[in-house]
């Protein structure tokens, strides 16, 4: 209910993921490469919709697709990113509280319209993706309540949406107002070209304002310019109170104060679809630090939701992650 604790906030791109199957000739229809992710204008998107044929509309966007797993483990979470006043606006409204996330970031009343993703899901599982960023990007600081990052344990931020500046301006007063309250920030660098677009931006976020911090090996070891994990790990000792890198089917490192753990990935019988591992896995992560396990234990939880996530198509888990927890916590 409002006004209670929550576990988690986080504050991301508001995305709409439009998911449709299509063959291999659609692709090459609409001049696409399979597995690709390619980002579009508005017409583009326009375009690309309308030639879609019947899809799932489901609220997206790599934190929300956090919080969204941490509502499954049973957690307390919230939301703030922008969207526009429109239809897209209101399937993403509408669909991420319905899956338990307090969302109430006033939408835009003009600009560009609610950002979207269209997915194209090939018979061999492969997704292709165009992306349309929209009103996501126009996330600014008069857009984070106080209130709402107050009450979170953890505030948990994406590196996608640190370009603009208005977005940037949002995630610092996140930062400070979670500070200020005694809470903890947590950040994902996301991909390894907004590492590149902002390195030393990000390398200056671990000295102070970010807690903890999310990578994967590529991304870690790209923000320290090293050639290895192992190196990356040995940079972020003392820079952050805790670090948690995945490195996919190998599983994770976490790095907090004198101890470095690799914790091996969970188990899962077929590999559908990787997209949206490490939103869970952060998602798996955060509700242990906020449930009070120990760092193999958030480490392990982190794994199981990864491991849920990428047995079948889509980022958002389909089995309740709380009842896949329970082994877990129980190990203490």
């Amino acid at each position: 209910m409002p006004g209670d604790e929550l576990d988690v906030v986080a504050v991301g791109h508001a995305i709409v993921d439009v998911i449709a199957s299509a063959s291999d000739e659609d692709l090459d229809l609409h001049g696409l490469v399979k597995g690709s992710m390619v980002l579009v204008h508005a017409e583009q998107a326009d375009a690309s919709y309308a030639a879609m044929g019947p899809a799932v509309q489901t609220s997206g966007g790599s934190a929300a697709n956090t919080v969204a797993g941490v509502a499954s483990f049973g957690g307390a979470a919230a939301f703030i990113g922008k969207v526009r006043d429109d239809e897209m606006g209101k399937v993403f409204t509408h669909d991420i509280r319905s899956i338990g996330v307090e969302f109430s970031t006033p939408p835009a009343t003009e600009g560009e319209a609610t950002a979207r993703c269209l997915v194209l899901v090939t018979p061999d599982a492969e997704r292709t993706m165009t992306t349309y960023l929209g009103a996501a990007r126009r996330l600014a600081a008069e857009d984070i309540d106080p209130a709402l990052i107050t009450r979170a344990q953890v505030t948990y931020l994406e590196g996608y949406l640190w370009d603009p500046p208005d977005a940037i301006s949002a995630l610092r007063q996140a930062m400070a107002l979670a500070h200020a309250a005694g809470r903890r920030v947590a950040f994902s660098l996301s991909d390894p070209f907004c590492v590149d677009r902002h390195r030393d931006e990000f390398l200056a976020l671990l000295d102070g304002d970010v807690d903890v911090l999310f990578a994967n090996d590529a991304e870690a070891t790209s923000l320290f310019e090293v050639a290895s994990l192992e190196e990356a790990v040995a940079a972020v000792r003392g820079r952050c109170e805790i670090a948690a890198f995945t490195r996919g089917p190998e599983g994770s490192v976490v790095v907090g104060g004198d101890a470095v753990l690799a914790v091996p990935a969970a188990p899962v019988d077929q590999v559908v679809d990787t997209t949206g591992a490490g939103d869970l896995y952060a998602a798996g992560f955060l509700f242990g630090l906020t449930h009070g396990a120990d760092l193999e234990g958030c480490a392990r939880l982190g794994s199981v939701a990864a491991a849920e996530v990428i047995s079948h198509i889509g980022a958002r888990p389909r089995t309740s992650l709380a009842a896949l927890a329970v082994p877990v916590l129980s190990r203490g």
